[in-house]
Order: structure tokens, then sequence, then C-alpha cells
């Protein structure tokens, strides 16, 4: 396929030119060993921009209500202030991040000494329910992994950085316990879809399993699909249990992940309800929402961003004790509650590579090593789990954003990757798009 062959060669040219023209231009300007890279740099943006939202925040604080009450049978529920005298509480989304101060003036900002007030004046009054919503919603199980999603989910589970998870997934691989683990299609072959739904059928009964296979289709931006999505290898899949001794700690978790991901992606839908209740009285209205699962369906097996599935079920059901409209309530405990506004979070691996991706900037295969590089550069370090900018990565991002800000606009990165996909379709020439990117040809290239 030699349209394929020209696409790669363009890529490979493509990051040699990026590379060899404007790592120079830093080693010159901020320092020497640096580089720069078409993805690698946009990731620096990405983190530096983050830390800039981080550094120009201006915290806010507000207060509100926190109420205990009882119906006549003794159950309690907490509920939070929502409005008094028509006028909405804020929440933390309702602040400007650049100065603290509240987008509509039009709410009730509570400070300490007013909500005190406000809590002695209505402690003692009568409250009634006034409104009761059980709304009915299902959740659909979650695709099967690709290499993002695994680099992701490995890092929020079980706390492996992008190349680990990738060195583990690499060492499943070759021993052919799963299938290739660099891919960025959701897809089954057949053979896996027959298999998972058999174990769904017995590991979990036939009201798990849905009357028609589950067919999965990438939401990823240039996704190529040449190969399957990550799952367990071989007809039929092997069980976790049986290959505990077979498999070192690191290997046996990462399998065992795939391998309830692959099984849950054939299972039914959840089905829950969201319940809404909401209370008056002293012309304040409290709220309090809860969720009432009434089939877990694939989260039986499956949680994301959780080891134990069943103890995540408790967790996310919040049952609250059956009300009705006009049903009269105690106040059997009210304080108020100060809160403040926080910063954005730092990016962790997990989540740069899913900001990576949904820009449509690099391939799947790529992102451990771009980690691996900016931390190798002295671009971040970590600080927990998060991904820190240095002074350097400051100075690097404001020189190309300054002199070179086609080359790490994100939308132009992203562009590149439907470039290289329109080559190996034939739809474009190769030294035609190397000569524009190099030249300009009209528009600014990388060539002064």
């Amino acid at each position: 396929d030699n349209q394929l062959v020209r696409a790669q060669e363009t890529r490979r040219i493509l990051d040699r030119l990026f590379g060899y023209e404007v790592s120079p231009l830093l080693w010159r300007k901020v320092r020497p060993k640096l580089s720069a890279g078409r993805v690698q740099s946009v990731a620096v943006r990405l983190i530096v921009e983050r830390e800039r939202e981080r550094m120009a925040f201006v915290s806010a604080t507000w207060w509100d209500l926190l109420a205990k009450f009882a119906k006549s049978t003794g159950q309690q529920l907490d509920a939070a202030l929502i409005s008094v005298d028509g006028r909405r509480i804020p929440a933390g989304k309702d602040f400007d991040p650049a100065n603290g101060k509240l987008k509509n003036p039009q709410m009730m900002l509570l400070d300490a000494a007013s909500s005190a007030v406000l809590a002695e004046r209505i402690r003692n009054g009568d409250f009634k329910v006034t409104k009761v919503e059980d709304k009915p919603y299902v959740t659909k199980p979650y695709a099967p992994f690709t290499t993002s999603t695994l680099q992701q989910e490995a890092n929020r589970k079980l706390g492996y950085t992008a190349r680990r998870a990738m060195q583990v997934a690499q060492s499943l691989y070759e021993n052919g316990h799963i299938t290739y683990m660099r891919t960025d299609s959701t897809n089954l072959a057949a053979v896996a879809i027959e298999d998972a739904r058999r174990l769904v059928r017995e590991q979990y009964g036939d009201k798990y399993l849905p009357a028609e296979p589950r067919e999965y289709r990438s939401k990823v931006r240039n996704a190529q699909e040449a190969h399957e999505a990550i799952r367990p290898a071989g007809h039929p899949f092997e069980l976790p249990e049986m290959l505990r001794s077979q498999l070192g700690a690191d290997e046996f978790k990462l399998f065992e992940l795939i391998w309830k991901r692959t099984i849950a992606s054939q299972m039914a839908d959840c089905q829950a309800r969201r319940i809404t209740i909401q209370i008056e009285g002293g012309g304040c209205v409290f709220q309090v929402s809860g969720k009432t699962i009434d089939f877990p369906g694939y989260l039986r097996a499956y949680v994301e961003g959780s080891d134990d599935p069943d103890a995540e079920l408790a967790d996310q059901e919040q049952v609250l004790p059956t009300v009705a409209v006009g049903e009269l309530l105690k106040c059997v405990e009210m304080n108020a509650k100060g809160h403040t506004t926080h910063p954005p979070d730092r990016y962790s691996e997990a989540a740069l590579t899913k900001a990576l991706e949904e820009r449509g900037i690099g391939r799947p295969s790529t992102y451990a090593s771009i980690i691996d590089t900016i931390l190798a550069r002295n671009y971040v370090f970590k600080k927990g789990g998060a991904l820190v900018p240095t002074w350097v990565a400051f100075s690097v991002v404001k020189l190309l954003e300054e002199h070179l800000a086609n080359l790490i606009d994100y939308q132009f990165t992203a562009q590149m990757e439907d470039d290289l996909d329109a080559i190996s379709r034939g739809e474009r020439e190769q030294v035609e798009y190397l000569k524009a990117f190099y030249f300009g040809n009209g528009k600014p290239g990388l060539k002064p």
C-alpha cells in the first residue's frame, strides 16, 4: 500500500522538519538540550495554559445552610439551601474565575454572619415538601479499551503511568494473553463478542445479557481502526483467576481490568432513577437529590475508575426516604456552611491523554513517549499524580506563541492528522503538502 507508506514517510519527515528546525531555536534562546515536537510542544502548551488559568484564578467564598429534616416516622434526610425569598444561592460555577465575583449579581451571596442569622430565624419554623421528582435514566456500558482509554483507566484505577501501563500491556501481548495494545479501535471480532456474551450468561445470568450483541464505533477523531479493541486473546477467553499464578502482580491487575471491561461492554444497561426533593419553609427552599439503582446491568462487572464494582455500586446509590408533596417535616438540625471555589485541577497523565485525544492530536501509541519526553526534558515535573510545568516550559511556550504560533495551534496540529490521513487515501500529494508546510505557499511556513 504505497499511499499508506507515503503517509508514514510524511509523518516522519514532518516530525523531523519540526524538531530539527525549532529545537536549535530553543537551544539559542532558552537553554541547551531542549527539544520541540509536533505533538510534544502542543502537550506542553496545554499544561502551561492550565497553570496560567490556575495562577489567574481568584477564589471566592460563599455560605449556605445544611439542614437535617425528619419525617413523623423518624426517617431523616439532609438538604442544602438553594434559594431565599426567590433569590438563588450561588454554587462554585456561578463565580468568575478571573475576579472571584458573582456572574449574576441578582443571586444572594451569604456571608458567615448572615447565614447564621438566617439559620437561627428559620430553624424552628414549619417545613413541608413542595416538589418530588422521580426521573428514570439509563446508562450504557463503556466501549472496550483503546490504547488511550487503557492508559487513562490504568492511571486512575491502578496508579500506573502511561509508560508503565504500556510496558505491562506489551508483556501481556507478547505472551499471548491480550490482543495488540496499540489501537484506536473499539471494534471486537465476532468470536470475541460471542465469547463475552457466553461469559456474561455464565457469570451473571441471562438477565444481564442484552438481546442483541453490542457494536461500538470509535468517537476518536482521526481513528484509523486498523486493529481490534484491546481484549483478552484467544477463544475462549482465559479467566483471570486461572492466570493468577502465571502472571506478575502488575500483569494480573491489568489483565483483569481488560477482561472486566471487555465482558461489561456486552452487558445490559444500568437502569436507575434520579430523585429530587424540594422542601420549603420560612421563605427558604432546600433541595436534596438521590439515586436509586433498579438494575445494575454492566455495573455489576465494571465501574469506571473503581477497583471494586460492588463497593462502588453502594457508593453510587443515595437512597432517600419516601416523601409526598405537602408532607410536613421537622427540622432537627440547621448549620451554616462555608464554601470556597478552587482553581481547575492540573493535568494528570490520564487527563492529558484524554485532552490530546479529544482534540485529535497525536496517535494512541505516541502518548506514553510524549509524556516521557516532556518529563525528561524538564518541561514538567510530577507532584503527586499531577503534571506541573517548569519555568522552562513557560519560556518555551511563550517563545513559540509569539514567533511560531501556528505550529502549536491546536486546530492546526489536529488538521495535520487529517492531512496525513488524506495522503494515505491518495487524496493529497506528499511532496506538495510538505512544501506547503515548510515554505508556506502564501501562508506562514516553517522556513522564515
